[in-house]
């Protein structure tokens, strides 16, 4: 996946048209390389860049409430890059490249959490100025050197916003958080900090009668982590136990619903074999939950639908993966 900038008059720029992902233009600082997520603004140069490879990160998502206070925040841990884009001339604005981040990570399914362009740089709203100073107060880093621009504020009017948009990918959730000012009259900055966060391992989440709830009524389907099985077969590992003991839980909690379980695979092998053992390994949820847990037949009803809904790509191990799942599904 990757994330391409347009200009506002919608002339969508290749990856030939500016650095290639993953690589350094020859202006940019040495040492920096662009994250394969974002593919920069026609122009900009990269000035600064710091990585960690795991850190506490804190991310608001609500405007200033009190002196560097803000209260709403999502916390998270993970890799870190940061980095800040610098683009020098008089053409462009600061509004529109602004837009034009914005524009594509919506064109990427990215979920904005906060968003917010102002002409003007003071106030308390995202992106402002004392927001941007208890952000970065918060996520201080290790290195000076040209970010130091983002604490400085802008030189006059022009206009300043962020965006903080986040996505859930085979391999873990990805935050990223755009700044972007008018420093200068011919100078705008855009720090852009990405945070991935690590998957978690297979095995250790369970689902709980709780957070199927928020599934079923949020959504009318959950999917069951914990449900495990032997390789290549329909027959439960003994570690499903907890999380079957939460769906009878959820269950018995409102006996008025009835579901279907849905077995789903990864798109490897033959897709009749794919079909006929995700259908096999429904029907065993069901028929334990039946035989074991005293579940209604009435009630539950299992299904199978092979690769045909896939929630991530079956390119890579971590999205074939996440397809691997069974669904409880309200009826």
């Amino acid at each position: 996946m990757k994330i391409i900038m347009m200009l506002a008059f919608a002339t969508i720029w290749s990856v030939s048209s500016c650095a290639v992902l993953g690589q350094a233009a020859e202006t940019d600082a040495a040492g920096a390389l662009e994250h394969p997520l974002i593919q920069r603004y026609p122009g900009q140069t990269i000035t600064w860049q710091e990585i960690d490879n795991y850190r506490e990160f804190r991310v608001p998502v609500g405007p200033v409430t009190g002196y560097r206070k803000i209260d709403d925040w999502v916390e998270m841990t993970g890799l870190v890059t940061r980095t800040l884009y610098t683009y020098r001339g008089t053409d462009r604005t600061a509004s529109e490249i602004f837009l034009n981040y914005k524009g594509a990570l919506e064109a990427e399914g990215f979920e904005l959490l906060a968003s917010r362009f102002s002409e003007a740089r003071n106030g308390r709203e995202i992106g402002s100025g004392q927001w941007l100073d208890v952000y970065l107060r918060t996520n201080p880093w290790a290195s000076g050197g040209e970010a130091n621009t983002q604490k400085a504020g802008t030189a006059g009017s022009g206009g300043a916003g962020a965006i903080v948009a986040t996505k859930d990918r085979a391999a873990g959730r990805v935050y990223v958080v755009v700044n972007l000012e008018l420093h200068d009259v011919d100078y705008i900055g855009a720090l852009i900090d990405i945070v991935e966060v690590a998957a978690a391992e297979t095995g250790l989440v369970v689902v709980d009668a709780e957070a199927i709830g928020s599934g079923i009524f949020e959504e009318g389907r959950v999917v069951l982590d914990g449900i495990f099985f032997e390789f290549d077969s329909a027959k439960l590992k003994p570690e499903s136990s907890e999380a079957l003991r939460a769906v009878v839980e959820f269950m018995n909690d409102n006996p008025d619903l009835t579901f279907y379980v849905v077995g789903h695979t990864d798109s490897k092998g033959a897709r009749s074999y794919n079909m006929s053992l995700s259908k096999a390994r429904a029907d065993a949820v069901a028929a334990t939950l039946i035989a074991d847990y005293s579940i209604a037949p009435e009630r539950i009803e299992g299904h199978g639908v092979g690769p045909l809904a896939p929630v991530f790509t079956n390119t890579s191990d971590a999205g074939r993966e996440r397809n691997r799942r069974v669904e409880l599904v309200e009826r």
